[in-house]
C-alpha cells in the first residue's frame, strides 16, 4: 500500500475508518477533511454481489442528481433539420450527422455524451466501436436515442448522470463538488445510491449491495451504512 500524506492520514484519525456512517455523517467528514484550495469532486464507489459477465446480473442506467455533479457536460448531437436546431438551442455543443461521425472517425472525441435521433442510428451505428469503449454509444434503454433531443440536451446538463457497473462489480461516479453544501450533497448521494439499489437485476443472489464508499479526489474514503438498504 503507498504511503499516505501527512494530510491523509490526520484525516482519517479523525473518524472510525472501519465503522459505517450515516450519509449525513460522511458527507460531514468528507467535507470537513478537505484542505484543498480546489473544489474537489465527491465520489461514491458501490461494490455490488454481481457478476457482470451474465447478461442477467449487468446492472446500467440513468440517474438525475436533484442538485447536478458541479460539472460542465459537453454534449454531441446526431440529429438533422429541426431536430439539430432543437439540439443546439437546447445547448448541445456538437451537432450533425455524417460531418459529425467523420469527425469522432478522426479521433475528435471532444465531448462527454453523445445523443441521437432514432434516424441517426444508422449513421451511428458505424461507430460502435470507437464510442462503444468509451462508454459513449447512444442508447434507447438511456434516453440518449429519442426524438425528443432538446429534454435529453437539458438533462444531461442538468445532472443526469449514466452508471455501468465494472467487471469487478464496482460502480462509482461523481455526485457532486466539495463547494457544495452538506444537504446538497446527501441528496445527491441518496438519489444515485437509490438509483442502483433499485436497478437491482434479475440474476442478483446473495447480498447485492456489499459496501458503499464516499470519498472527495484528494480526501479518506468513508464507509456508508447499508443497512437500510435493499438487497
Amino acid at each position: 500500500m503507498a504511503n499516505r500524506g501527512k494530510r491523509l492520514n490526520s484525516a482519517y484519525e479523525s473518524f472510525d475508518k472501519l465503522a459505517d456512517h450515516a450519509v449525513g455523517d460522511a458527507v460531514k467528514i468528507i467535507l470537513d477533511a478537505m484542505k484543498t484550495k480546489f473544489d474537489e469532486t465527491v465520489e461514491v464507489a458501490i461494490n455490488l454481489g454481481v457478476d457482470p459477465r451474465h447478461a442477467d446480473q449487468m446492472v446500467r442506467g440513468v440517474v438525475s442528481l436533484p442538485n447536478g455533479t458541479g460539472k460542465s457536460v459537453t454534449v454531441a448531437v446526431f440529429a438533422k433539420e429541426d431536430k439539430a436546431e432543437e439540439a443546439k438551442a437546447a445547448g448541445a455543443e456538437f451537432v450533425g450527422a455524417e460531418d459529425l461521425a467523420e469527425q469522432i472517425q478522426k479521433g475528435e472525441i471532444e465531448f462527454d455524451r453523445c445523443i441521437a435521433t432514432p434516424d441517426m442510428m444508422a449513421i451511428v451505428g458505424r461507430l460502435g466501436k470507437i464510442l462503444g469503449p468509451k462508454g459513449l454509444m447512444p442508447n434507447p434503454k438511456l434516453g440518449t436515442v429519442t426524438p425528443n433531443v432538446g429534454d435529453a440536451v437539458k438533462s444531461v446538463k442538468g445532472g443526469e448522470i449514466e452508471f455501468r457497473v465494472e467487471k469487478a462489480g464496482i460502480i462509482h461516479a461523481g455526485v457532486g463538488k466539495t463547494s457544495f453544501s452538506q444537504e446538497a450533497l446527501v441528496e445527491n448521494v441518496n438519489a444515485f445510491v437509490g438509483a442502483i439499489v433499485a436497478a437491482k437485476p434479475t440474476g442478483s443472489k446473495g447480498t447485492y449491495v456489499k459496501r458503499v464508499t464516499l470519498t472527495s479526489t484528494m480526501g479518506p474514503g468513508v464507509r456508508l451504512d447499508t443497512s437500510n438498504l435493499s438487497g
